[in-house]
This record gives C-alpha cells, structure tokens and sequence, in this order.
C-alpha cells in the first residue's frame, strides 16, 4: 500500500511561529467567503460597518482607517496590550457577521477562514498605507471620489494625528452619506 500525499498546510501553518506585536499597526485584509459581493446590498454594507465600528470590539485595540469594500475589507489597526491579531480578527469577523446575518439569515459564511495581515516597521509607511486602503473605490471604479464613497473612515480625518495613541476608538471619523440630503 503506497501512503497518500500529505494534504498541503493550509493558512493555520503560514501562522505557525508568528506573533503580534502590542501597539503594532497591521494592514490587514478579509475577503468574503467565495469573493461574494455581499457588500454591494447597502444595508448588509451597513450592519457590516456598524458591526466594525462598533466601540465594543475595540476594547484595547484601535482601528485606525478601513474601507468595506464588496467583496473584502482592508483595515489599518493597531493592536493594544494583551491583543493579539488573530483574537481581533476572529472577534471582527463574528461580530459583523452576526449583524450581516441579522439583517438577511445566510445559510453560508459570511467571511472566508483566513486573512491577510503585513505588520507597517515605520510610521512613515502608515499615511501610504491609509491612502493606499481608502482609495480602493477608486480604483475598483465604484466612485469618482473617495468622498462619495459610503463604506470608509480613518482616524485622523478630523484632524486627529495618527500617532496620537491616546485617542479612543469611537472617535472614528466616519464620512456621513450625502443620500437623501437636501
């Protein structure tokens, strides 16, 4: 009998030996289970953004800019004391889900399993990164503006510096719609 291939590693071995730093800024991206465009219904876009920013799922960590974008979500975070990425991770992913599945009851994942994350060494990267993360509408070609587009925020739009770490995470600029407004 001729043993069978060994199956590949899949995403938990490529986490395998990796940590999180405290007070580390990630660039992380989910993507919906199958690249489903869930995001494109407004109101399962809107329990999803509610759901992130929902000040009980930052209790240590802050979310620093984000955009939802149909089929994905990019975040810039940092991680507080005793907050690793995967524990936030899994606790975003829950937490939206649960509000996405409020709103329409999906017999399926709302989220694939895994996700992608690259740790920022400087903070002269973390501007780049923000731009980089909002202006995805942009060059998905969804708007002309990233100001016309409903599903995104960052920190220090209000004129809160990105270094300022004191800054609660509720205080999250989030761009008010210009739907329905006279």
């Amino acid at each position: 009998m001729t043993p069978s291939p060994p199956h590949p590693p899949g995403h938990a071995a490529l986490r395998r030996g990796r940590c999180s730093e405290t007070q580390g800024i990630y660039l992380v991206t989910s993507v919906t289970d199958g690249r489903r465009a869930l995001f494109a219904d407004p109101a399962l876009a809107s329990a999803a953004t509610d759901a992130l920013l929902d000040r009980r799922l930052w209790p240590r960590s802050r979310l620093l800019a984000w955009v939802l974008m149909p089929d994905h979500w990019h975040g810039l975070v940092e991680l507080g004391a005793w907050e690793t990425l995967p524990d936030l991770m899994r606790r975003l992913k829950s937490n939206t889900a649960r509000q996405v599945r409020f709103v329409l009851p999906l017999a399926c994942n709302v989220w694939a399993p895994a996700y992608h994350d690259r740790a920022l060494r400087h903070e002269d990267c973390l501007l780049t990164a923000a731009r980089y993360l909002v202006a995805n509408p942009l060059r998905a070609g969804l708007v002309r503006r990233v100001g016309d587009y409903p599903h995104w925020g960052a920190l220090w739009i209000e004129g809160v510096p990105p270094t300022a770490r004191a800054a609660p995470p509720h205080t999250l600029y989030r761009p008010t719609s210009s739907v329905g407004a006279a």
